[in-house]
Formats: C-alpha cells, sequence, structure tokens
C-alpha cells in the first residue's frame, strides 16, 4: 500500500524546483524590501513543523546576513496581551495551511505596532496571507498528509533563496535544483532505510541529535517520529546532550545522530565516539566514512552538501526513517492518533 505521506516525500525534487522556479522574484522583491526598510532584527512565528523550519531559519540569516533572528512566543500577544514595541523589525509567520490563528494574531499585532510582515505559506488567500505586508508561497500542491513533509523542505528552500537574496547572489535557484538532485538520490536509498528500521520496530524512546543548521533536522525528525510512530524521541544539540542528558545513554539506547560535513562535524564526530564508548545504539546520517564506522547502523548520505543546504537533504532522510519505522511497527502514517491536518491553537 502507497501512503499519503509516501508519495508526499517522493514530490519533494519536484516542489523544491518549482519554488526555485517560481519564487525566485517574490523572494528578491521581499529582500529589496527589508534592506529598504533598514530593518535591524528578525522574530520568527510559527507552531509544529515550521517552528522547526523557523530553528533553521534563525541559524542561516544569523550565519550568512548577520541578522538577529529570535523565535518568537505567540502567547506573549494571544493569552498575555503584551504590546510589543516592534519598529525595526522583520517579522515572519510560517505555517503551511496558512490557519494558525496565534501565529496570524501574532502577525497582525506586529504589523500593527511598526514590524514590517512577512508570510511563508502554501495557501494564497490563507488568513495568514490576507495579514502580512508580503506572502511568499510553498508551491507545494495540496499537502493531504497529516505529516507534513514537502511543505517542510519547500519552506526551507525559501528561507534559503531569502538568504541569498539578501547577500546579493544570484545563483541561488540554481543551488536549490542541485538539492533536488541530492534528494533523489537520498530517495534511491529507500530500501536501505527499510531494511534498517525493522531492528527499530520495538523501540520506545529516543533522542535526534545535531547541531547549528541541523539542529532543526533533529527537530523535525524528533516530531515525525513521535506523530508516525509514537516513539518517544526529544532532539538535543550535541552541545547540550553532552551536559545533563548524557546520563541516559546505557547500551543499547538509541541515538539518531544528523552530522553532516561542516562546522559541525568536528564536534559531531566528537560526540559519536563518546556515545559509542558508552554502549550507544547509534543510527548516524553522514557522508564521511569515519563517523559512519562509529555507528551501529550507518545512513549513507550524499558527498560534499554545502552545509546551509544539507538540511534540506538530511530531513528527507529522516522522513523515510520515520516512514518505515510506522510501517514496521504496523501503524498507518497517514492517520496519527487524535491528529488532523491543521491544528489551531491560541
Amino acid at each position: 500500500m502507497h501512503y499519503l505521506m509516501r508519495t508526499e516525500i517522493g514530490e519533494q525534487p519536484e516542489v523544491l524546483r518549482r519554488v526555485a522556479d517560481e519564487e525566485w522574484r517574490a523572494v528578491q522583491t521581499v529582500a529589496q524590501q527589508i534592506r529598504e526598510h533598514n530593518l535591524q532584527y528578525a522574530l520568527l512565528a510559527a507552531r509544529g513543523t515550521s517552528d522547526n523550519a523557523a530553528a533553521y531559519c534563525k541559524y542561516l540569516l544569523e550565519i550568512q546576513n548577520g541578522f538577529p533572528c529570535g523565535l518568537a512566543a505567540p502567547s506573549v500577544v494571544t493569552l498575555y496581551r503584551a504590546q510589543l514595541h516592534l519598529q525595526g523589525a522583520l517579522v515572519m509567520g510560517i505555517s503551511q495551511s496558512g490557519q494558525a490563528p496565534d501565529v496570524v494574531e501574532y502577525l497582525a499585532h506586529a504589523r500593527a505596532n511598526g514590524a514590517f510582515t512577512v508570510s511563508i505559506t502554501n495557501e494564497p488567500d490563507s488568513p495568514l496571507a490576507q495579514t502580512s505586508h508580503f506572502t511568499l508561497l510553498l508551491r507545494a500542491g495540496p499537502e493531504r498528509s497529516v505529516a507534513a513533509t514537502k511543505t517542510y523542505t519547500a519552506t526551507l528552500a525559501i528561507i534559503y533563496l531569502l538568504s541569498e537574496a539578501l547577500s546579493g547572489r544570484y545563483d541561488a535557484p540554481q543551488r536549490i535544483h542541485q538539492v533536488a538532485t541530492l534528494i533523489e538520490q537520498v530517495l534511491q536509498q529507500e530500501p536501505l532505510i527499510h531494511d534498517l528500521t525493522d531492528r527499530y520496530r520495538y523501540m520506545r524512546e529516543c533522542v535526534a541529535l545535531a547541531r547549528g543548521l541541523n539542529q532543526a533536522t533533529a527537530q523535525e525528525t524528533a516530531l515525525k517520529l513521535i506523530e508516525t510512530c509514537y516513539v518517544m524521541c526529544k532532539a538535543y544539540s550535541v552541545a547540550d546532550f553532552m551536559h545533563g542528558p548524557f546520563a541516559l545513554i546505557e547500551p543499547g539506547f538509541p541515538c539518531l545522530l544528523f552530522t553532516p560535513d561542516g562546522a559541525t562535524f568536528p564536534t559531531a564526530l566528537e560526540s559519536a565516539s563518546k556515545l559509542r564508548a558508552g554502549g550507544a545504539e547509534t543510527i548516524i546520517f553522514a557522508s564521511d566514512a569515519e563517523i559512519l564506522r562509529l555507528a551501529r547502523t550507518p545512513v549513507p548520505m550524499p558527498n560534499a552538501i554545502p552545509e546551509p543546504l544539507s538540511p534540506m537533504v538530511y530531513a528527507v532522510a529522516g522522513q523515510l526513517f520515520a516512514y518505515h519505522l510506522a510501517l514496521a511497527r504496523d501503524l498507518n502514517p497517514d492517520q496519527p492518533r487524535g491528529l488532523q491536518k491543521v491544528t489551531k491553537t491560541r
């Protein structure tokens, strides 16, 4: 049986190419507006999967653009009724449906209090799109799976394009096309991922570890494991995990580790070695042969992915892992318990 989740995982290369081809001009317009308004910092309002994309946005805009970013707490406005002073701020609302009431209300408050507002959504006529000054569209087509996949990577692509446009670089669409090809390589790894998940069909808890730009990948994979497999998975930065949470490690404790090449790799390699010494059951997603040798379950990834682009590629491997683990546990990944496609919180 082919599930909606798997169908939409497979659509991601096509979606990313469409984003690159059809949304680049709008992204450049937004970047020009940000420069003209002389904005000084950003606040990012989102929930769920979109909140994980916001974590990527925070790292990327700070690393590549020197643009300070914070993750907004919508309840500050929606429940506590605080009045925020947001002149000089970029406030971005991220929601695939554009219907998250607290994100919509936060953006409306921000706009009324001097912020320049941008929404990232898959729905051009949604309340979020109608609330913001500018809207960037995911162009993912209808997403029917409860577990978001293609809208997540499309959001990362939009964020990457925006960062590149703010830097005055113009080859970003070609780079997203390259990512689409790399994702196709990951999809070709599906038989391997299918086979290795059977070992973890009785897993009840685990941790997902990464650092920096791919902290979003750890968070998003943890969410997918929770909602489709009912596995209690907590995401940590490896830097944080090596403090108190390392006490969890005992022989056989499962740890998913996302370790692309780049600035965070030395830390990840050191952490993988300590996890192996502690007896952890390490599931390592990487292209580097040295760190893959430390894995109980290695998941080889494509080589030479620039680190700012790697979260889009590694997220797909995490999606496939969660999808096939759900099947191994005789679960329907399209029907998570107690969930529906659009969750509305205030």
